[in-house]
């Protein structure tokens, strides 16, 4: 999903100044995230993130240090007008920042027109850079110790140690401001809330103080970490103000439920003390629960003015992060771990955590305690700093990408990638291309702290559509990576080495001033290519091996995608927001992109969520939670799409912004004599929502009104495929990926639907397990249906003595699934339907290997089971029913003595109790041609000592390779004949009666020569 790619660049933190340069302590992004800040013990400087300079610079006197202590944390305010330094001092220093349009921060200088065409900008750096004043606001003192700083559109909410407490304070000149709106509620006061089991009754323990308040404003909710490990889910009611509600896409059912379970505790509340009504209140609830020993309460109490914990649990918090997109959070520790776990949906129930590992980490037990977290714009993954490494998660748990130092040696006095040692703090850049890290201080290299590490991730995170899983799709910064196995011979799939990448760069003047890349699309054969970025859209044709782009800029800049892009054919359709109106768009590859030469326009009355297409009817699920149906009719000279109808989800989808795949599947008999206008009345619909795989089945009230019931299949979906012409029995079969492993469920059309009722009277459907679990040790990207494999990637990290810095790259990765589809079929006794669907891919080179591994997995599944008791007679083995299965190809016998050769010796007489005599095997060989299969059974005859002592089985083997003129098999047997025997009576007799070489004074030639 998410793979580290070439190689870090290196940012200088060291500005410009005389001053001597000083160690960054941390890093914070402003909230559109173009800006960032990084903090020094005395200055703050505002960078651009594209490109990446430095566009202020402010230095705080040595009598503000010495009166209002050395800089420590920094934050943004909301609207980006202001930053906030946290002194070592219990000081506030406000900083506001004056934009000035017509100023530019540098000069480039002046070069002859020959030159210019050597220069041009890169990714986003087209736009001119814009001048930023830095000027000190005032400074706000804190009575006791400061812990925490939350800045808010309105004020600052802050946390002390001496009293416990939460405060807030009005920013400087609030009331004066124009920005709120004239009927909302504008608070200019302060308000201040003491620790202690009145004020915060949903404490586990109230003698705490409030070491981190946390602010997310997708969903807005906050998280506090508490001086005792744990963290609190909690939220300010505001009585008469109203509550931030969930917005499109930042939350899922669970956030909106959460939402609805705070305001009925406030309510409850209020209803029992009229006298706080005029008092805001914090309503929270415990998401990570730390319970100290007693020994460490005991503690407690003889020293209760302790600043730090006396014992450091290793499970206590030090960082957590909300992924609101998928109603998750997680959690990092003291000790390094870092856990996942859903949102609470229900009052009184506590998640169950997620422990991540690190898989193959030399290093995992010193990986030191978590410094920081960030979730990815999109929620897909996870990055986290650690004091000494780093690393990537998806969603789902699985490690992408990790470095805790480095495997080989390399030379310390050149090598420069400070990150690989230890992370201090950590941001997503825009369009999620690159990560930014603040990497631990060097003693002889004080400014190489700042990096910014490349990423190539799958196109399905910007949009899941059917044909970009259908390929493995991925996108960097500046090109797209299509892979092309699918087109070669069958070994160039199964072959590492094989670069079957195809990279196809994005074209300059687009790139340079519409970064970053927000979609890409395939087309359903591979050939053609659409990408979208800040505005406009370019598409790619790799037969002509040409882009084309918008002739004119006007139009390009008129509007942009939301929604998705996707191929119809040689039609791109695109869903556009224009002037604050959302249309769907169709655009040929034949013709020049310009507002001319548009095919079709489809006016909508909301943002379209997300697109989709099945065969030749599109699905546009919008904003207003409504699924429109369109089918694509052609015309004699254009294209253009029917609305067939629409369906509200209300009640059914929570939020719809939540919605990340789209597809649906029409019954057989819909789709052979039905219209397909009516495909929308009768067809189940997937989707994912948030992390969950859902069906929506259709059925129809007595009044024919189509109402919808929800079954979720599985949680923590990251992506999903659907195949509705599958091979067989993979015919509207449903893929679905959860970071552990690949789920099938066969037929989805057939998953039976259980609707127990619970105590309220509606109905809930527990998960439904599905038909095939496919583990895998890499990421996959695609399945390619007819070759039986699936695609993915892993990350590889090098390093070399020679070079400065590290290199990272993905290396593709395979895995066949027919022998999980086969050991589905033969568990259920079904032979029948296993032969029907391997015959589809016994044309392949690699079909006999497929079938050995599913032999050598039957057989240790065999052996495990009587090893637990039961006897093979008698237990559940498919043995058996797979040698049956095996007796319907070509290559069963080569599948058996390969296998055979493959496992212990101790496992044979099971096998060929079942699957024959190897001494009529070996017959069988011989009389059919196989001289090369007989070879191999003559070795499991001699291991089974069932050779008689003339060796005539291998005098017939032998004369059958001197009659086929395969002199490679007969130097094989001859090697075999002097292994069983040192003397080399054996081998003399066997020449001798071939007659291979002719005798001479009744001693045969060397066979060694031959």
């Amino acid at each position: 999903m998410y793979f580290p790619t070439s190689a870090a660049r290196q940012l200088s933190s060291a500005p410009a100044l005389p001053a001597p340069a000083e160690p960054v302590l941390c890093l914070a992004s402003s909230p559109r995230k173009s800006l960032f800040c990084s903090l020094t013990r005395s200055g703050v400087s505002v960078w651009r993130v594209r490109p990446s300079a430095v566009l202020a610079h402010l230095t705080r006197t040595p009598t503000s240090l010495a009166e209002h202590g050395e800089n420590q944390y920094v934050n943004w305010s909301p609207d980006g007008q202001r930053i906030v330094v946290q002194t070592t001092r219990s000081f506030l220093v406000l900083i506001a920042l004056e934009y000035i349009p017509n100023e530019t921060p540098y000069r480039p200088p002046p070069l002859v027109p020959n030159a210019q065409r050597h220069f041009l900008p890169g990714p986003g750096e087209a736009l001119p850079l814009q001048s930023i004043r830095m000027q000190l606001e005032g400074v706000i003192r804190i009575e006791g110790t400061l812990l925490s700083v939350s800045p808010r559109k309105d004020y600052i909410v802050f946390s002390t140690s001496s009293p416990p407490a939460v405060q807030r304070v009005p920013w400087p000149n609030v009331v004066d401001g124009d920005t709120q709106a004239p009927d909302q509620h504008v608070w200019a006061g302060y308000d201040s809330w003491i620790i202690n089991d009145e004020e915060f009754p949903w404490l586990v323990d109230a003698d705490v103080q409030i070491s981190q308040i946390l602010h997310f404003k997708l969903g807005g909710f906050e998280a506090w970490i508490t001086s005792d490990g744990r963290v609190y889910l909690v939220q300010l009611d505001e009585g008469d103000h109203i509550r931030p509600s969930v917005s499109d896409g930042s939350a899922a059912g669970e956030e909106a439920f959460q939402h609805a379970h705070l305001a009925r505790r406030t309510d409850a509340r209020q209803s029992v003390d009229s006298a706080n009504l005029q008092q805001p209140q914090w309503q929270g609830t415990c998401i990570h629960n730390v319970e100290p020993p007693r020994w460490v309460q005991k503690r407690r109490q003889t020293d209760p003015d302790s600043q730090e914990p006396a014992y450091q649990d290793p499970r206590r918090a030090v960082a957590v992060v909300i992924n609101a997109k998928f109603s998750l959070f997680a959690i990092g520790t003291y000790g390094g771990t870092v856990e996942f776990a859903n949102l609470p949906s229900r009052e009184g129930v506590q998640p169950q955590a997620q422990v991540l590992r690190i898989p193959d980490a030399y290093s995992r037990e010193a990986t030191g305690s978590v410094s920081a977290m960030e979730w990815s714009s999109d929620g897909y993954v996870l990055a986290v700093a650690w004091e000494k490494g780093w690393a990537v998660f998806s969603v789902g748990g699985r490690c992408l990408a990790w470095n805790f130092g480095v495997e080989y040696e390399v030379d310390e006095d050149k090598f420069r990638d400070a990150f690989m040692y230890g992370v201090l703090d950590l941001f997503w850049a825009p369009g999620n291309f690159e990560l930014v890290v603040l990497a631990r201080t060097s003693p002889n290299k004080p400014d190489g702290q700042l990096f910014a590490i490349p990423f190539a991730k799958s196109a399905t995170t910007g949009q899941h559509a059917p044909d970009n899983t259908q390929y493995a799709f991925l996108q960097m910064d500046d090109r797209v990576l299509v892979y092309r196995g699918a087109d070669q011979p069958d070994m160039s799939v199964i072959n590492p080495e094989a670069d079957v990448w195809q990279h196809v760069k994005i074209p300059q003047t687009y790139l340079a001033a519409n970064w970053p890349m927000r979609y890409a699309s395939v087309s359903a054969d591979g050939r053609l290519i659409a990408v979208a970025g800040r505005r406009g859209l370019v598409h790619y044709s790799s037969t002509s091996g040409r882009w084309k782009l918008f002739v004119d800029e006007l139009q390009e800049q008129a509007f942009a995608v939301r929604g998705g892009l996707l191929w119809f054919h040689h039609v791109l359709i695109a869903a556009v927001d224009v002037s604050n109106t959302y249309q769907i768009r169709l655009y040929s590859r034949d013709l020049e992109l310009s507002n001319q030469n548009v095919l079709h326009r489809e006016v909508l009355f909301s943002p379209v969520v997300i697109l989709s297409l099945v065969d030749n009817s599109l699905l546009v699920y919008t904003a207003d939670n409504t699924l429109h149906h369109y089918l694509i009719v052609p015309t004699a000279d254009s294209i253009k799409l029917h609305h067939c109808g629409s369906i509200s989800f209300d009640g059914v989808i929570a939020v719809p912004g939540a919605v990340r795949a789209l597809s649906w599947m029409i019954p057989s008999a819909q789709k052979q004599i039905g219209d397909p206008v009516d495909d929308l009345a009768v067809a189940t619909v997937l989707m994912i929502v948030g992390g969950k795989l859902v069906l929506l089945r259709p059925r129809k009230s007595g009044s024919q009104e189509v109402k919808y019931d929800m079954q979720i299949l599985a949680e923590r979906i990251e992506f999903c495929w659907i195949h509705l012409r599958g091979i067989g029995t993979l015919e509207n079969s449903l893929w679905g990926y959860d970071g552990q492993g690949i789920r099938l469920w066969l037929n989805a059309l057939a998953i039976e639907t259980f609707s127990p009722t619970d105590e309220a009277g509606g109905s809930r459907v527990e998960d439904v397990k599905e038909s095939v679990n496919i583990p895998l040790d890499f990421y996959p990207l695609s399945v390619l249906m007819d070759k039986g494999i699936i695609i993915g990637v892993e990350h590889e990290a090098a390093t070399r003595y020679s070079l400065s810095f590290t290199i990272f790259r993905h290396v593709t990765s395979t895995h066949l699934f027919l022998r999980h589809v086969l050991l589905f079929h033969l568990r259920n006794g079904q032979v029948k339907e296993a032969v029907l669907f391997a015959s589809h891919y016994q044309r392949l080179v690699y079909f006999a290997h497929a079938l050995e591994i599913l032999l050598h997995s039957v057989i240790e599944e065999d052996v495990t089971s009587s090893q637990d008791g039961n006897h093979p007679s008698t237990s559940s083995s498919i043995l058996p029913i797979t040698i049956e299965f095996l007796d319907h190809f070509d290559a069963a016998l080569d599948v058996i003595v390969g296998c055979a050769r493959k496992i212990e010796m101790s496992r044979w007489p099971r096998l060929f109790d079942i699957v024959g005599n190897p001494k009529s095997l070996f017959e069988n060989c011989l009389e059919s041609g196989r001289l090369k299969t007989a070879a191999s059974y003559l070795l499991v005859l001699h291991s089974l000592e069932q050779l008689d002592n003339m060796h005539s089985d291998a005098v017939r083997l032998l004369r059958g390779a001197i009659a086929a003129e395969d002199w490679q098999l007969c130097r094989e047997i001859l090697r075999f004949l002097h292994s069983i025997d040192d003397t080399g009576a054996t081998l003399r007799d066997c020449v001798r009666e071939t007659e291979l070489i002719e005798a001479r004074n009744g001693i045969n030639g060397d066979s060694s020569s031959h």
